[in-house]
């Protein structure tokens, strides 16, 4: 599923949806609960005047085919609205500017606020309103759509309260925690709950990390903080899970050690200098523990070395990295949040594993830099290897180009494949450009073949390129 922070789900349809701004649609959400707690009360009244909310203009808004007025009958919320009249921040639909409406808080007191990229994303202009109803316009010092974190600046005619940020790292499961916010318009929201779960990857990106919360978080809450009960900010309420819009106890929040350090470094230049080692990395499963002969399933395996990259000459494909600078490399996920959050120029050390043997490397941390894939495609038919169940194929310059497959790569292209063979258990496609099998270069269908008779470990460890990616599998020999 994919993740969706600036637009509303339909009714019976489920999805990610961001904890987000507050458009021209809203959806029915569950009851709040109560907050008899008196620690609660005392924690919301003295962190309220940190909380703001963000006001989004988007630029024009059309008329619908429907009419200007709103339909009261047909919104879930129409009766309470007609009665009560419709939120601050929720537009009927009108021409004008369309505004989107969030939450944000105040990161210090000389008037920087926090909120999420994806409330301020593509705005023509931004309001902050402090607790008070003071209103200031905000300039967007800058913003990071991988961690969905951005940096506003107020000029206010007096310090500001600040938030005291917490250590998520040392929140526990099952402790309480409050959010605060604007959700569906209604100003200062308060809602509890617990710690759910932390460390989620919800497909935001390898470089963000969040604490799943019951509390309830609605359209709305976006940007806004979640408090531990010492009244610190340990994340950033972002995104929801529901299948109808509203809260089902499924919220997210990006961690506060991660937002500490993107909002240092967006206030230092509007950018954010991410570490960069230079290599494709992948999962130690069962299978690829067998074919490399170790015991563990843990750290973080090197499928490729980017050529000038910092880790060139220093790490090699085959490499399973354990720590980088003394912190725990327990999967490949945990690796891009340690060294993005390390500062170029760095010089770490890692402890690898290599020929079945720990040993440690030292490198110098580099800027951080994209690559992009390209879709696998298939290519002419060769000769056979049906020890594993493939058909290959030289690799010419044509299919390079269609495949996405750089010069510097050599190795035998596969053509086809025999159902439930080995080679496809193990998740080979047509298309794949096999460069290794069990540690020797397969440049040619032969040298493919030879490595192949030659192998004696079971699974054998086969390095592929895939759209201009390099992975490991582990394929059994039939």
């Amino acid at each position: 599923m994919s993740i969706r922070k600036s637009s509303l789900l339909l009714p019976g349809t489920a999805g990610w949806v961001g904890a987000g701004t507050l458009g021209a649609a809203m959806l029915a959400t569950t009851a709040l609960p109560s907050l008899a707690d008196e620690a609660v009360a005392d924690l919301v009244e003295a962190v309220s005047p940190s909380v703001v909310t963000v006001i989004a203009e988007q630029g024009a808004a059309p008329v619908p085919a429907q009419g200007r007025q709103f339909d009261f009958d047909q919104h879930p919320f129409g009766e309470f609205f007609e009665r009560f009249g419709l939120p601050e921040g929720f537009n009927a639909p009108q021409r004008g500017p369309a505004q989107g409406l969030g939450s944000g808080f105040v990161l210090d007191e000389a008037g920087y606020i926090v909120t999420n990229h994806h409330v301020v994303e593509n705005a023509a202009s931004v309001t902050v309103r402090l607790s008070d109803d003071r209103s200031y316009q905000a300039e967007i010092i800058g913003t990071d759509p991988l961690t969905d974190i951005a940096v506003l600046k107020i000029d206010a005619d007096e310090a500001l309260q600040a938030v005291e940020m917490g250590d998520s790292d040392v929140i526990r499961v099952g402790e309480d925690v409050v959010a605060i916010g604007n959700p569906f318009g209604l100003h200062a929201t308060v809602t509890t709950g617990i710690v759910s779960a932390k460390g989620r990857n919800i497909s935001d990106g390898p470089y963000a990390e969040f604490i799943q919360t019951d509390a309830a978080i609605n359209k709305g809450n976006s940007g806004g903080p979640l408090f531990n009960m010492d009244g610190e900010v340990v994340g950033v309420n972002s995104a929801i899970y529901s299948p109808t819009g509203g809260s089902v106890g499924l919220g997210f929040a990006v961690t506060s050690n991660i937002v500490e350090h993107i909002a240092a470094d967006l206030r230092d230049d509007g950018q954010v200098s991410r570490g960069w080692l230079g290599v494709s990395i992948q999962n130690v499963s069962p299978d690829l523990a067998a074919a490399l002969g170790i015991d563990s399933y843990t750290g973080a395996l090197v499928s490729d070395v980017v050529d000038g990259s910092p880790a060139e000459g220093v790490l090699q494909q085959g490499d399973v990295i354990l720590t980088f600078n003394d912190e725990p490399v327990d999967s490949s996920s945990d690796l891009p949040l340690l060294v993005g959050t390390t500062k170029v120029g760095t010089d770490s050390v890692l402890t690898v594993l290599r020929n079945g043997k720990e040993q440690q490397v030292q490198l110098t941390i580099g800027q951080h830099q994209s690559a992009s894939a390209q879709v696998d495609k298939p290519v002419d038919e060769g000769i056979s290897g049906t020890t594993l169940g493939v058909t290959v194929a030289p690799l010419t310059d044509s299919n390079r180009a269609e495949m996405g497959v750089g010069e510097n790569v050599d190795g035998v292209v596969v053509t086809d494949l025999t159902p439930d063979s080995p080679a496809a258990k193990a998740g080979l496609q047509r298309g794949d450009v096999i460069v290794k099998l069990g540690g020797k270069e397969t440049a040619t269908p032969d040298a493919f073949k030879a490595a192949l008779d030659s192998e004696k470990t079971d699974p054998a460890l086969v390095l592929i390129n895939r759209g201009g990616n390099q992975i490991f599998v582990a394929v059994e020999i039939a």
